[in-house]
């Protein structure tokens, strides 16, 4: 069996695990995500802790990933995931207007993105953005995607970036 799927889940306090046929659910004070167990592998519930065991030794991958995708969830329904996206540039500024995030980012026109369902906006300042959410892939996911608008570029550095993401800078063409 996998190192990963031998260890168990401890489950937070207020979060629970629902199983209906083989779709499993995790259940939270921060909502609800799901997702298919598959076949071949097990998942049991007691005691506030989940254990995960393949059924053959052709499942064993799988039901690591599963243990991770449930771990996951778990953190997710309780604590909720966030990231921070920081714009660098003169003039890149970013504001929150209901679910919709306007991005000024160098362009001729504004760029407005809409929020996705169960993903919370934030902008502590103009060039500072929290994307929180309680689905891991899904927080990736948005903060890519704002990302994208305008990557930060090798030379000067400017655009949109993780926090605390390294950019490495290129040197200059001399003349």
């Amino acid at each position: 069996m996998s190192r990963v799927a031998k260890k168990p889940i401890q489950l937070a306090k207020g979060v629970e695990l629902l199983r209906d046929g083989s779709s499993l659910t995790i259940k939270g004070p921060k909502g609800s995500l799901s997702t298919a167990a598959p076949a071949g592998v097990s998942v049991a519930a007691e005691n506030g802790v989940i254990a995960i065991s393949a059924d053959s030794s052709d499942r064993i991958a799988m039901a690591g990933t599963l243990r991770a995708l449930l771990a996951n969830m778990v953190q997710g329904v309780s604590e909720g995931y966030a990231r921070k996206l920081e714009l660098v540039g003169v003039g890149y500024r970013a504001s929150v207007a209901g679910r919709d995030l306007n991005l000024s980012l160098g362009f001729s026109h504004p760029v407005v993105f809409n929020a996705p369902d169960g993903i919370t906006l934030e902008t502590p300042s103009q060039t500072e953005i929290l994307v929180k959410g309680s689905d891991k892939q899904m927080v990736g996911q948005v903060a890519a995607k704002i990302r994208a608008f305008r990557p930060p570029e090798p030379y000067k550095g400017k655009g949109v970036r993780y926090a605390g993401e390294k950019i490495i800078m290129k040197e200059a063409k001399k003349a």
